[in-house]
This record gives structure tokens, sequence and C-alpha cells, in this order.
């Protein structure tokens, strides 16, 4: 279960980093120069591997490179290198100051000191909640950045976005980036993905063209914001095409405490590559915050409590009634849908009791009121989005099954204040053709790529497994899974993903499920205003690039 001490080699100048599940075939060259390495060792906990901590910069920093590591196809490094460190108006001088008398090293060991005795003196492991940490994890798959964003309390994620940045462009051997590691050593699965890869790269171009034909630029619009507005579109038209393997790029932040525990899961997970990934953020974690993550692989706790994970799913396996992610049968596809499966019918009273409740000096069941009069004050003057909702709609709580394409669930699995889980990937639920590839000419192509990934993948489960044959799944395949959400997330989420700028798969799914909860509850949905049941924008991100521009603009005559 556990995954075995990685090591390192050196080879050609270039220290290689090998450690189960990752492949690690081809020898590059150092990402960087001796000059640069000079610069960014201050702030990394290494400079030749893809899982790696931040040190030495402040928050405004770590938050500013995050945010564009999103939009990049970059190396975070590589992004703090060229936009700020040799930025010289992004005043990285100023903000990060000069290196420290001491050793970094130094500090981190005086500060384990102190926690130490903290916890001997206390036993408090909310202790591990004050100290947080930045890890980058870098050529990891679609899939194992699911099982780490899985975590909803205490890690805050970020990972590389589809619809800003093109999948197609080669690493530095050549290959297409998608996960091959020897647990995928099968000649369907590198074949599949590689033709995926293929027909995405070939499309983004006449895609991107004939959209720009389709939207021409307008009066006033600027050529950025143009060009951005019309390359999401064609990026979000064929995302569907990316198998589940392909390769991202996810920054996180959290305390100790949380990743105490992602680390023991991730262990404990089914993929060899998330096991691998739970060895490699330990080692970088225990550089930075060593006495928080010291049991997470520990053989008291950590490992028990992994291998307790997996005897619990093989079990559960055993038990269910059908077989998982079973293979794509002609005719027998599932449409999306949103079905609500469980609401509470005294929610309305549950709700205005919560909002009575400090109030008064009565117990819970005993607020009286006049529900509407209560509601309208409680919600009422609520002038945009921003301006959340009560925590007394978190009383009114409902259960969805959804069935959609995955990219749209990876879009949706963001959300954390909910409970979710999913079922395998698989294809037998079917796949959607965007509308909009036929339009362009474009959509037999996409089938053809999509369904030979499809017979991949039938032979992938025979051979290793419902688990590991996800991997060659492309996004446009339905995946099916639960929301269990109270009102006040209804209300962020639907408020939120139904803007016009959104994409159409996860939009259509926002819209349904608040269209469920104003069926059962139309007076507790009714001050949901800002929920937008129209068509969306048909260029969805030109509005949003024209504000971007206006605030751009204000910056810049502010700076003058």
């Amino acid at each position: 279960m556990m995954g075995i001490a990685p090591r390192s080699t050196q080879h050609l100048g270039t220290r290689i980093f090998t450690s189960p599940g990752r492949d690690t075939t081809a020898v590059v060259e150092p990402e960087f120069s001796a000059t640069e390495s000079a610069l960014l060792k201050r702030y990394f906990t290494n400079l030749d591997r893809p899982v790696f901590a931040m040190r030495n910069l402040p928050e405004v920093v770590k938050g500013a490179l995050f945010s564009r590591y999103s939009r990049t196809e970059k190396s975070l490094r590589r992004v703090l290198l060229d936009e700020f460190i040799n930025e010289p108006d992004s005043g990285f001088d100023r903000l990060a100051g000069s290196p420290s008398v001491d050793d970094d090293m130094v500090a981190v060991r005086r500060a384990e000191e102190f926690y130490e005795r903290v916890l001997v003196g206390y036993g408090d492991d909310s202790v591990a909640e004050l100290a947080g940490a930045h890890v980058a994890v870098e050529q990891a798959s679609t899939l194992a950045a699911k099982a780490l964003e899985d975590s909803r309390i205490g890690i805050s994620p970020l990972e590389k976005s589809t619809r800003y940045v093109r999948f197609d462009r080669p690493g530095p051997d050549g290959r297409y980036l998608y996960h091959r590691g020897p647990e995928l050593a099968h000649p369907d699965y590198a074949r599949a993905a590689d033709s995926l890869f293929a027909t995405y790269s070939a499309m983004v171009e006449p895609a991107t063209q004939a959209i720009r034909e389709r939207f021409p630029q307008e009066e006033g619009e600027t050529d950025r914001g143009w060009k951005a507005a019309t390359r999401a579109k064609a990026l979000d038209l064929l995302r569907g095409l990316l198998p589940a393997g392909t390769l991202t790029n996810l920054g996180l932040f959290g305390n100790g405490r949380a990743f105490e525990y992602l680390i023991t899961k991730m262990a404990g997970h089914e993929l060899p590559e998330c096991q691998a990934l739970a060895t490699d953020i330990h080692r970088e974690l225990s550089l930075v915050i060593p006495s928080f993550v010291r049991r997470a692989l520990d053989d008291r706790y950590g490992r028990p409590t992994a291998d307790r994970m997996a005897r619990i799913r093989k079990r559960m396996e055993a038990l269910t009634a059908s077989p998982r992610a079973g293979e794509l049968v002609r005719g027998g596809e599932t449409e999306p849908s949103v079905r609500l499966i469980e609401y509470d019918p005294e929610a309305e009273r549950k709700v205005v009791a919560a909002a009575l409740f400090p109030y008064s000096n009565q117990t819970f069941d005993e607020q009286p009121g006049d529900v509407a009069a209560i509601l309208d004050s409680l919600l009422a003057d609520r002038a945009n989005r921003r301006q959340r909702a009560p925590r007394a709609l978190e009383h009114a709580e409902y259960t969805f099954e959804i069935v959609a394409n995955f990219a749209a669930y990876r879009d949706l699995h963001r959300h954390r204040m909910l409970t979710q889980d999913r079922q395998h990937l698989g294809t037998a639920l079917g796949f959607d053709l965007p509308p909009g590839l036929a339009d362009l000419g474009l959509q037999d192509g996409f089938a053809r790529a999509i369904e030979g990934a499809a017979e991949a993948h039938a032979t992938l489960v025979r051979v290793l497994g419902p688990a590991l044959a996800q991997y060659v799944v492309p996004l446009a395949f339905h995946v099916r899974w639960y929301f269990r959400v109270n009102l006040r997330e209804v209300y962020h989420l639907c408020e939120l993903r139904t803007t016009p700028q959104g994409h159409p798969d996860y939009r259509w799914i926002a819209q349904e499920m608040f269209r469920r909860v104003a069926e059962v509850h139309p007076r507790l949905a009714g001050y949901a205003r800002f929920v937008d049941l129209g068509p969306g924008d048909e260029l969805e991100r030109r509005k949003s690039e024209r504000r971007i521009d206006a605030k751009l603009n204000a910056l810049d005559h502010r700076v003058r």
C-alpha cells in the first residue's frame, strides 16, 4: 500500500528524481542556469523536482505568484524568476528583502523546537493549524489533481486552467504531456492518449481562427481582450478531448493539520501516482513545517490509517452489486441530468428559527415569528452576490445526483463547502459533443478521437482494472456524482456559476440545481436574485475581458 522511499540519482550533471508511479524515463537538461539557480534557491525547497515548497516569500508575493500560475504554461519557479525577480516594476526586492544572516534551515529548526515544546506541553493537534505552507505540485495528472483537491477544509488549491492555457505543447522530451507511470505501460494507453492530444493540437488553430471570423473584433475592444476571449472559446470547445491523464500544475496552500491528513489520505489512495505524491509532498513539507507532518506517514498513526483506508475501499468494492466504470455501449448512454433526490420539508421553519435564535432567549424549537417578514428582513436587501447569504440558510439541505461530463465535474469540484463524491470515470454513460463544433466542421474528428479512447478504455479495464483505466478517458465523457449541499452554498454556487461568462456545461448544471430548489422551496429560492437563468453569452469571455481592460487602464492612469 505504501510507496517505497524515493531516491535521487545524478546523470550528465542533471539531478533526476525518481519515485513510485512517476515517469522518469527521459533525461532533460536543467531548467535553470547556474545564475538563475543562485537567485531561486533561497525561495524553494528544491529546483529540480516537480514537488516543492516555497519559503522566504511574503504572503502578497505568494498570492500573486499562485494567481499568475493558474494561467500560464510556465513552471512556478520560472514565473517567479521571469515575472517577479527579473521584472523591475514588480518591486520584488522591496517585498522580499535580502537574505537573512542566519541560514534558512537554522530558522526552521528553531521553529520546530518551539512547536515541539508546545505540542509536548499541551498535546493539542489544533496547534498545527497555526503553521501554513505553500506547495506546488507540477506534472500531476488531472486524476491526481482531483484527489489532491478533494480535501475540503484547511487546503486551498488553484489549478492550471483548460480555458486559458493550451495543453498541446510537448514537454522537454518532445512528448505530449500526460501521465506515463510504469503502472500504465500498455500500448493502447499511449496510442489513444497520443491520438487525443494530436487531435486537440490539430484543432486549436483552426477553431480559434474560425471563432475569430465569427466574432470579429468590435469597436473599442482591445486586441488583447478580443484575442483572449476568442482563444478561451476555442479551448473551451476542445477541452473534452483531453484525457484524465493530462498533466497539470497545482498550487496548494494549507495548514499543517490539513496537510498531515492529505498526505495520509494520498498514501492510502488506489492510484500509485497518488501514493508517490504522498511521499513527495511529505518530504518537501518536512523541510518547512516538519513538526506538523511528522505523523503523516509514521508507523504509529499515518501508515496504519492509510492501510485502513485501502482495506475499507476493497471491502466496499466487494459488497457493491454493480461493476465500476463500465464500457461504452451504443444506445445505452445516459443524458446529462440534475436530480434532487432529497430535501427537508421543514427547511423554512428551521431557517427562520436559526435566524432568530442569536437574538432570543428561547430554545431553538420555540422561536415564533412571521416567516415572510423574517425572511424579508434577512435577505431582501442583498445588493450583489458578494453579500453572502447568512448562516441560517445552512439549515436547509439538499442532495443532488448529477450526470455530466468530467470537465464540468472538474470545475464544480472546486466548491468545498458541501459533501460530494463521484463514481469511477468510465465510458458507459456516453460523452458530449460540444454543439459549437458542428458549426466549425470539427465534430467528426473530435468524435473519432473520443471513440478511439473508448476502445482503449475497454481494453485497459480488462487488463489494468477500472481505476487505472480512468487515465485514458477524455474529459468529454459523462460521470455520475452527488452533492449534499445547504441553501447558503446553493446561493453561492448558483449565483457564481450561472454568470453569462461561465462555461455552458457547468452553467447548465447550476441553473438546473437552482430550478430544483425553487420547485420545492420557492420562497427560500426567491431571494437568490443573482442567479441568471437566461441564455449565456455566445462569446463567453468577451465582457469579462473588457472589464479586465478597464481595470488595467485605470491602473495605468493611477501609476502615471
